[in-house]
């Protein structure tokens, strides 16, 4: 309206009122194409909870069921763990209790077809497991549509090195660190940045490999004990 003004007071000799110079500019030409609506959703779930540990994928993935119900859209749960709010009868439509691997999701996307899949309420389980799906090119092969943070954001924020070049690349300050994927270049990395360091696996479920370390012989314990379960340490 205040540019519609400012073009009144410059071009006051115009025919035109000012109501239809409102009026074609508040019109639209082309309606705009809607992203088409899911039909089906399969959710990854928050797998297995030890005693003691958190529970938020469990609530959070809880509430993703419910949202999708409320909008009328077909929820698919494969989650083992049968002692979770997520699985309780009534919540989805169909719950599978099958492990959070790639070959046993595959088959329920396989039997299932949903439109769209959502990672992000699984927790570091369901991130490893959609990561190696795309990595596969499942999601591609039965044309579902990751939902919510994209595949490439989770790689991104997962991988330690990528993440700290992000940060880094942004202008924001970020300490000094090195990827290692073997307990030597580990050692050697710390050797570089100098001790104490502090550890960090990627990909890894609960912490494992994070912590401490100011010696080589702490840090060889570190670095065997997250490189048994992940493919990089971040030091």
């Amino acid at each position: 309206l205040f540019d519609i003004f400012i073009n009144v007071i410059k071009d006051q000799a115009t025919d035109v009122s000012v109501k239809e110079m409102i009026r074609l500019n508040l019109m639209c030409e082309k309606i705009p194409s809607l992203p088409s609506r899911p039909k089906k959703v399969l959710l990854i779930g928050s797998s297995g909870l030890s005693i003691g540990q958190a529970g938020e994928f469990d609530y959070s993935g809880s509430q993703a069921i419910k949202a999708l119900g409320e909008e009328n859209i077909q929820t698919v749960l494969i989650n083992p763990n049968i002692a979770t709010v997520q699985t309780s009868k009534g919540l989805a439509d169909k719950v599978y209790f099958l492990p959070l691997v790639a070959e046993y999701v595959e088959q329920v996307i396989k039997v299932e077809r949903p439109d769209g899949v959502l990672l992000t309420f699984g927790g570091q389980t369901g991130l490893n497991c959609g990561i190696e799906l795309e990595r596969k090119g499942v999601f591609k092969k039965y044309n579902v549509q990751v939902l919510g943070t994209p595949i490439q954001s989770i790689i991104d924020t997962e991988d330690r090195k990528i993440f700290s070049e992000k940060i880094s690349s942004i202008g924001e300050k970020v300490a000094s660190s090195l990827a290692a994927h073997s307990v030597e270049e580990a050692l050697q990395a710390a050797g570089k940045l100098g001790y104490p360091v502090m550890t960090r696996a990627a990909f890894s479920l609960g912490g494992l490999g994070s912590g401490f370390a100011n010696n080589e012989e702490e840090l060889k314990v570190l670095a065997s004990q997250a490189l048994a379960h992940s493919v990089q340490l971040i030091v």
